[in-house]
């Protein structure tokens, strides 16, 4: 169970460790937020509210890494944007890494 009484990220990483991905919302200007924050970077109210995202998003911006074979190969690294509004950097597995596209829709896993 995720620690409420810890920091932001604390409680982030611990929904992860129970299998939910949750955002922060500000309870007064409706603002989705991440990365986890103390206060709203709309606003700056302190009224930050764990909710679950839905887990959709879209690629906004993908980069291509070049590695050899031996090193483990060719990885993307993405800007995903939320269905929620944030946008977060990950990586788009499953799909040959040249092929990850801006647009493309993927899902968090």
């Amino acid at each position: 169970m995720a620690n409420e009484g810890a920091g932001p990220d604390a409680v982030f990483r611990g929904h992860l460790k129970d299998g939910r991905f949750m955002i922060q919302r500000c309870g007064k200007c409706g603002e989705s937020i991440f990365y986890p924050r103390m206060l709203c970077t709309a606003c700056g109210a302190s009224a930050l509210e764990w909710q679950p995202a839905d887990g959709g998003g879209t690629v906004y911006s993908t980069t291509l890494v070049r590695r050899k074979p031996d090193a483990g190969g060719d990885y993307n690294v993405a800007i995903v944007e939320l269905k929620e509004g944030p946008r977060l950097m990950s990586r788009v597995v499953d799909v040959p890494p040249a092929e990850v596209a801006i647009g493309m829709p993927v899902r968090a896993d």
